[in-house]
């Protein structure tokens, strides 16, 4: 490809954007103005199109040539798959080597040299497959293709995934993280609480790191080393809270499992995310949509985040072998939309949906509605045709609706959860359609306050930015962080407010004065 072209295309955005009134301020027209650009020079050039990617190549190269100057603007026209940094972070999945799992569920699909539940075709297994599953390169690459597309990559939130992290060798678990660390600092280290000083004022700040594991393996000595290991989020492989449920699908645990994690992970400020999933043997439609009710009605489970993975019929499964038998019936595609439909018109304010479908390929799935690949899309179309709306936190944030002259509104409420109170804070419109920022602060049964999650949503901003173009770095988290230790200590009488922090995120709090105490974030309010 002519650089000169890319470059062409780069210097007449650059002009065009010094021309605030003839530049288009809206997303789409802008994305309409580039490709206008992009044919008017090709044309010219009598070239192909460049892509966005190949652009935001050459415009680094410039920048760091001193040729132009460093322009946010330009990044954010030519950025790829904006939605991947529209919520105030960009996600890195890290896909731990093959290991046994304690588990025997009758759904789970196994592949050899993949840890369980994980088929190739997936799109993390099959970067993790090219790089032998090095954890180092698996974040390393990611953050330089997420860079590559032009998104910031300063505020990283890594999630692990593969199998059931709590079963998997300590000291496994531990080069895992390490090596995760080393790779958003750039450089090694001696060992993990080196890596993790080093990653407080990295390049790319660690600033949420989740597992995914069992609620039966959750106990004290695996909240300590979760901690060691600076996790901030724990996925609970959940699937259904019916005993008889759990017991056909061979789960291995019960129904006190769930509450018992669920409480502790919260009582130690850890988010609490449930992987649920519909269409299990022994279930219905109408136990399901009961099931998802009781999730937000009964204070023993509450989970802040929710995936709903409808059960998939793999082949070579327990759960295959039954439906070979007739035994077992998967659910029409209208019905488990239909059912979905029902569960994001219950779902509270205070939970975030995160994914509705697995990325398993269709060509794996023998029969049934897991192989709609579209879920989310068809209902958000449905939402827009019949009128009805989903108040989840995914479905309100601002993303690239915000707007500087728009008046915000803090609201509260309280729910009951495991025991103690929780307080959901946060700025939005009148409308409350529009979902700025959050914070979750959780009382204890023993009056400790814990700030749980707190977010600024909108375009990710880099560190240093104070762009007009999002809500971050605005001063919306400081002010729910006043506001949290006002209602702690004037509501409450705690004595001190404790923040879980990811590693990357702690020279935020300590200037609004915590101090680093057992890997917690800890103010004192007398």
């Amino acid at each position: 490809m002519n650089i000169s072209i890319q470059e062409t295309i780069i210097r007449e955005l650059i002009k065009s954007m010094k021309n605030k009134s003839s530049f288009p301020s809206s997303p789409e027209k802008q994305a309409q103005y580039l490709n206008k650009v992009k044919r008017a020079i090709s044309k010219k050039y009598k070239a192909p199109c460049p892509t966005n990617i190949s652009i935001l190549k050459n415009y680094h190269e410039l920048v760091k040539k001193r040729k132009i100057k460093k322009n946010p603007r330009i990044q954010l026209i030519l950025r790829t798959r904006p939605i991947r940094s529209l919520s105030g972070i960009v996600n890195i999945s890290v896909l731990t080597k093959e290991y046994d799992c304690p588990g025997k569920c009758i759904f789970c699909p196994t592949e050899k040299n993949l840890p369980k539940s994980y088929l190739s075709g997936e799109p993390a297994v099959e970067r993790a497959k090219k790089l032998k599953f090095d954890p180092y390169l698996q974040t390393q690459k990611r953050i330089e293709m997420l860079n590559n597309q032009g998104h910031p990559t300063d505020k990283v939130e890594l999630r692990t995934i593969g199998g059931t992290w709590s079963y998997y060798p300590k000291t496994y678990r531990n080069w895992f993280i390490k090596r995760c660390f080393e790779a958003c600092n750039g450089k090694k280290s001696k060992n993990l609480k080196e890596a993790q000083k080093s990653n407080e004022t990295a390049e790319h700040r660690m600033v949420g790191l989740s597992i995914e594991t069992r609620p039966d393996f959750i106990n004290q000595k695996e909240i300590n080393h979760l901690r060691e290991l600076g996790v901030t989020m724990v996925e609970l492989g959940i699937q259904s809270i019916y005993d008889d449920v759990l017991k056909l699908n061979s789960r291995g645990h019960d129904r006190k499992a769930i509450i018992s994690a669920t409480k502790l992970l919260k009582d130690y400020g850890f988010k609490v995310l449930y992987q649920m999933m519909p269409n299990l043997i022994g279930s219905s439609l109408k136990r399901d949509e009961e099931m998802f009710k009781e999730l937000f009605s009964n204070p023993e489970f509450q989970p802040d985040f929710l995936k709903i993975y409808p059960c998939a019929l793999i082949k070579g499964t327990g759960l295959y072998k039954l439906w070979l038998k007739k035994k077992y019936k998967p659910y029409k595609e209208n019905q488990l939309i239909t059912l979905v439909k029902n569960i994001k018109q219950i779902i509270p304010p205070y939970v975030r949906i995160q994914r509705i479908t697995r990325d398993i390929p269709a060509s794996s799935i023998v029969s049934g509605p897991a192989k709609i690949t579209n879920l989310r899309q068809i209902l958000k179309n449905d939402m827009e045709s019949s009128d009805w709306k989903c108040k989840c936190i995914r479905c309100r944030e601002v993303r690239e609706k915000y707007n500087s002259k728009e008046k915000l509104y803090l609201f509260r409420e309280n729910y009951k959860a495991s025991d103690g109170n929780e307080i959901f804070l946060t700025f939005e419109n009148k409308e409350k359609d529009k979902l700025y920022s959050l914070l979750r602060l959780r009382m204890t049964e023993n009056n400790d306050a814990f700030i749980r999650e707190i977010h600024t949503f909108g375009q990710l901003q880099s560190i240093d930015s104070k762009q007009e173009k999002s809500p971050q770095h605005k001063g919306l988290g400081k002010k729910l962080m006043k506001e949290a230790e006002k209602i702690a200590k004037k509501e409450y009488e705690a004595k001190k407010i404790t923040v879980i922090s990811g590693v990357g995120v702690r020279g935020y709090y300590k200037k609004l004065g915590y101090k680093l105490e057992n890997t917690y974030m800890v103010k004192s309010l007398f």
